[in-house]
């Protein structure tokens, strides 16, 4: 029996998906910490970040410097499969316009990030509200950090009831600001490096 076919989509979908939980898995204590020193404020916790691995290895143990993997790994692996499939499906239709510096790679980028952020940004933003639990919670961004339970489903409710369904998209534009330039940037990066490799014969 000739096996079924997976979309070209779908594949998309999926190698992007377990890529995206692989590297937010080995490099989410950097983003904690990250996190973390941004939500100092002017009460400093952390002198540097050497100290803050310090401290927060001694107050919170190996398990502090993963706080709220669980919401990274869940976000990051519908965005990068939301990404990458939405961009190989939408760059097709562009990739007949005639864009300056060929930018339709950009273009595509940007819609592809605002449509993956646009969907993933609540398990975003209950990461980094987790990623400030602890010990030290009271000292961050002014005390003004509420105190959660465990789980990204509760804290995602806690939130519901207390900011309204409003609260999960707090600093979405913001977000977006930030992710499509970035995107097109890479993208058209992505683009352009790999049409060299082809024509000087590196690449397939």
């Amino acid at each position: 029996m000739t096996p079924t076919p997976i979309p070209d989509p779908a594949t998309t979908f999926i190698a992007g998906a377990f890529a995206g939980a692989v590297a937010t898995s080995a490099t989410y204590p950097l983003d904690l910490l990250r996190t973390r020193l941004a939500a100092q404020g002017t009460s400093k916790i952390y002198a540097s970040f050497l100290s803050s691995v310090r401290i927060i290895y001694q107050t919170e143990g190996l398990p502090g410097f993963f706080r709220g993997v669980g919401a990274g790994v869940a976000q990051i692996v519908p965005y990068m499969g939301l990404f990458f499939s939405t961009y190989e499906t939408l760059r097709p239709l562009l990739a007949e316009l005639e864009l300056p510096f060929g930018s339709g790679d950009a273009t595509v980028g940007v819609l592809a990030s605002v449509a993956a952020k646009t969907g993933v940004f609540p398990l975003d933003l209950i990461r980094k509200r987790i990623q400030v639990q602890g010990p030290a919670r009271e000292r961050f961004a002014g005390g003004g950090i509420p105190l959660y339970g465990k789980g990204v489903l509760r804290v995602g409710k806690e939130i519901v009831n207390k900011e309204g369904w409003k609260g999960l998209y707090r600093g979405l534009a913001i977000g977006l600001i930030k992710a499509a330039p970035a995107s097109a940037v890479t993208m058209w990066t992505y683009e352009r490096t790999l049409k060299e490799l082809k024509e000087r014969g590196v690449s397939d």
